[in-house]
């Protein structure tokens, strides 16, 4: 796990959370780069390699707009000093693998300028101060070969599961049976908006009395 206070970042940008509990709430998202988890369906692969020729300088990074390997270093405060100009204050800290970072002073931070919410994939320890909302993301056999922790599921404050087929949704009811829920948001989003997908989304949602997550971002066309 790398420095509490240097962080590789790839892009911070305001926009609208699209997914989950906070959809339709305005979010300033910062997104670090470097992810080993390896999803084949991941719409941000641009993120997982940590390539230093890549590296560029904040105001370059600040400056992209479409997709791309390259992030700036940063430490939290600069982080902080540039999240404080943008006016959402519900900041989402994402990926990449936010989790491969220790996000305890970053989490702290933030925490003093508004709401903070990490997305991962549950597959590294969550280092974010108390009070922080976890959306934990399972991935389970992924090409990296990295396992869902226990502790990753009992610090979430929800679980956001994509599904593409059937058995993904076998797959988090055995993992839902080895840690439960108790209570917790469990969430179903379809894969790439795919119609078959999303009709085993609303099935199961339906039947299991768990929710619906449509990537309403993209429908809205923002990041």
């Amino acid at each position: 796990m790398r420095s509490p206070t240097v962080l590789r970042v790839n892009e911070i940008f305001p926009t609208i959370q699209g997914e989950a509990r906070w959809t339709g709430t305005p979010a300033t998202f910062i997104r670090l780069q470097g992810c080993p988890v390896g999803c084949s369906w991941c719409d941000t692969k641009h993120t997982w390699p940590v390539n230093e020729k890549k590296k560029i300088t904040v105001g370059e990074m600040l400056a992209k707009i479409d997709p791309a390997p390259n992030w700036a270093e940063m430490s939290v405060a600069d982080v902080a000093a540039v999240v404080r100009s943008m006016k959402p204050r519900h900041f989402v800290i994402t990926g990449g693998e936010p989790c491969t970072y220790d996000l305890l002073t970053l989490t702290a931070n933030l925490k003093t300028l508004g709401t903070v919410q990490v997305e991962t994939s549950g597959t590294h320890e969550i280092k974010a101060v108390p009070g922080t909302w976890v959306t934990v993301s399972p991935k389970i056999g992924m090409a990296g070969g990295l396992k869902v922790r226990g502790d990753a599921m009992q610090r979430a404050d929800e679980i956001k599961f994509p599904v593409e087929t059937a058995e993904d949704i076998k797959r988090l009811e055995e993992l839902l049976a080895r840690h439960p829920a108790n209570g917790r948001l469990v969430w179903l989003q379809p894969v790439s908006q795919d119609d078959e997908a999303t009709e085993l989304c609303v099935r199961a949602c339906m039947t299991r009395r768990w929710s619906l997550s449509i990537q309403t971002h993209k429908y809205a066309g923002v990041r």
